[in-house]
């Protein structure tokens, strides 16, 4: 699609004397509709239509063709998403998804290659999140780069409390009309928002809020976070800072780092205000001020505390040690405990329902399943969790291999040192360096 949307960037060129970008439901035409169609998964879900990419393929041309005039006598309008919910990873807990109908899908997925066409020139470095060419691997070495090489003694580590669901819709169409000028356009998204949701065969309003599984909410939640907390923060927080301050973000999980305490604990406080202004709330158990830092072990041994606390971001945990013979401070990361268990959690699942299968294609899958999870987390200092985890695979999988019927059918020794040398499992890997230097 990206042959079909270059105009866009000689749009931008072209903006207003006020900066507002022009021409942009242009985009939406039938050569971007077919590229989205054609980037379209197979197996996606339905929405409340039915209807799927093979469905939709039939007549593809005059169902493009259709939609493209509807979107030009403005007499297109999206269909209630369809609300489903899958549980959260190793947890009994439920997340909510928005299924959209597959039409809607198609113009999710150019709105939001148009937006990011316009905003990528515009997004501060500290944004990871959902962006061409940046994921969260460098959202954690920015972290430990931080850390490590600048003036950082105080950690805040704060939870937007369910963010894709209190998104203010008055504020995000704010946003982007500030850059944009294209009524049209600011129109079709419009419609999205107010499409509303079907859940258990009742119709919702959508109020508020931008629903994940929505095409363009990635993008959308970056828009509206980086006007609520990346510009404020690098505009007016850093400024007023006498000591240093950084903020990295992934999405609407976010950490920032100060040099001072009192400077923490007044944008912890600070925060709460903007947040509340736009709608969003923190979930105050889960924030927190820390002392952490090249510096957190003596000054907390001076005052006769503990070893510096820990903090969590993007599956890790972040903890103040040493290295080498001269004992340098190193920033190191681990696998959380929450992750940990959660990913263990969904294994046991996943082998327990799967265990019938036959052993050499069990193992193939369990691999594959191992081989995503050292992609993820075999990262520098890392090895002792990555391995951990291989360990606690090998036990469920005796376990349950062991309840395929009432007699057992390994011991630990023909498990070990026969099934697992035939068909050995896929050895931990650290993939990933975090550190630039």
């Amino acid at each position: 699609m990206i042959n079909e949307l270059l105009g866009i960037q000689f749009n931008i060129g072209k903006a207003n004397l006020d900066g507002k970008v022009q021409n942009l439901a242009y985009y939406i035409n039938e050569k971007t509709l077919i590229a989205s169609h054609n980037e379209m998964d197979w197996k996606k879900a339905k929405g409340i239509d039915g209807v799927s990419k093979d469905d939709y393929s039939v007549n593809l041309e005059t169902n493009i063709e259709h939609l493209v005039q509807r979107m030009k006598n403005d007499s297109y309008k999206p269909q209630p998403i369809r609300r489903a919910y899958i549980p959260k990873d190793g947890s009994k807990k439920m997340r909510p998804l928005g299924i959209s109908c597959y039409e809607d899908k198609l113009v999710e997925n150019v709105i939001a290659k148009i937006l990011i066409e316009v905003y990528e020139p515009k997004f501060f470095n500290e944004s990871y999140g959902f962006r061409p060419n940046r994921n969260c691997h460098q959202a954690v070495r920015q972290i430990i780069e931080d850390i490590q090489y600048r003036k950082v003694c105080y950690i805040v580590e704060a939870d937007i409390k369910g963010f894709f669901d209190n998104v203010n819709h008055e504020w995000l169409i704010k946003f982007l009309e500030h850059d944009i000028a294209d009524k049209k356009f600011i129109n079709i998204i419009k419609k999205f928002l107010k499409a509303g949701i079907m859940e258990k065969g009742k119709y919702l309003d959508s109020e508020r809020g931008t629903p994940q599984g929505n095409g363009a909410s990635p993008v959308l939640a970056n828009v509206y976070l980086h006007y609520v907390l990346d510009y404020w923060f690098a505009v007016k927080v850093k400024r007023q800072c006498k000591g240093e301050a950084y903020l990295i973000r992934y999405c609407d999980d976010f950490v920032c780092c100060f040099q001072n305490k009192w400077e923490a604990e007044e944008f912890y406080l600070k925060l709460i205000e903007r947040f509340k202004k736009f709608g969003l709330e923190l979930a105050l158990e889960k924030t927190k001020i820390l002392e952490f830092g090249r510096f957190a072990k003596e000054n907390r041994a001076k005052r006769g505390l503990g070893k510096p606390e820990t903090f969590d971001f993007l599956g890790f945990t972040f903890y103040c040690s040493e290295a080498g013979k001269k004992k340098f401070f190193r920033c190191k990361v681990k696998t959380s405990r929450k992750k940990f268990r959660s990913k263990v959690k969904t294994m046991k699942e996943w082998i327990k329902n799967n265990r019938i299968m036959p052993v050499g294609e069990l193992i193939k899958k369990i691999n594959q399943k191992l081989r995503g999870h050292y992609q993820y987390y075999g990262v520098t200092d890392n090895t002792r969790g990555v391995k951990s985890f291989q360990n606690s695979v090998k036990w469920l999988l005796l376990k349950w291999l062991n309840r395929r019927s009432q007699r057992r059918s390994y011991t630990i020794d023909t498990f070990f040192n026969g099934l697992l040398k035939t068909f050995p499992l896929l050895e931990p890997k650290i993939n990933v360096s975090l550190f630039y230097r």
